[in-house]
């Protein structure tokens, strides 16, 4: 008995990894560089190095590529959040998501596509949905737990905690587009946590001197 390889059907297009790979990195390139209103399939292609028959193949139009690049974004990978405390979710939070919104290219395109968004309907679908699950997933599960652990008090209204947590960074770096520093973080920490109606960290008393 003799064993064939199996073909692709004749003209079934073979879309190859490393291409798709390509097109979304020359994407974003692109649309850091000119903005949605001017971005076009032909530049992407160019950028990429392929044909526009290579990005007609795997998306149907501009619009498409880039709300398949809010989704992927929105749900990229962040560090477990469970550190066993309150403030220590929020500082690993607050680190993540202000490390990938420092990159040059996410600092240019998501207010560029804000702005987009007031402007076109499918854009402004997209953002809020894919941007309201990723914040309930991530916010949800940080003060869920912080309610369990009794650091919060058990009536504590979800949607107004969620806003709280994820707002102020959104808003620093994508509307106001202000730097970052290390001591901001530190009391953006302490005033989320207070904003939730955590108790106060108490300092540490000193150390008495010694006497000789």
């Amino acid at each position: 008995m003799t064993t064939e390889k199996r073909r692709a059907p004749a003209g079934a297009a073979v879309l190859r990894d490393e291409i798709t790979t390509a097109i979304r990195r020359a994407l974003m390139q692109e649309l850091a560089a000119v903005g949605y209103g001017r971005l076009s399939i032909e530049a992407v292609a160019r950028r990429a190095g392929v044909s526009k028959t290579a990005v007609y193949r795997r998306w149907s139009s501009k619009l498409d590529l880039v709300l398949e690049m809010v989704a992927a974004a929105a749900h990229g990978k962040l560090p477990a959040l469970d550190t066993g405390t309150l403030r220590g979710d929020l500082a690993l939070l607050f680190q993540a998501v202000a490390h990938a919104l420092r990159h040059p290219l996410a600092s240019q395109i998501i207010p560029d596509l804000l702005a987009e968004a007031a402007r076109n309907p499918s854009i402004d679908s997209t953002l809020r949905q894919v941007l309201h699950a990723r914040q309930q997933e991530i916010g949800g599960r940080l003060v869920t737990r912080a309610v369990q652990r009794g650091e919060l008090p058990a009536d504590t209204e979800l949607d107004a905690a969620i806003d709280l947590v994820v707002g102020p960074l959104y808003w620093r770096l994508a509307i106001a587009r202000l730097p970052l520093t290390d001591g901001y973080l530190d009391n953006l920490v302490e005033s989320v946590a207070a904003g939730l109606g955590a108790d106060s960290v108490l300092p540490r008393p000193r150390a008495a001197p010694i006497s000789g």
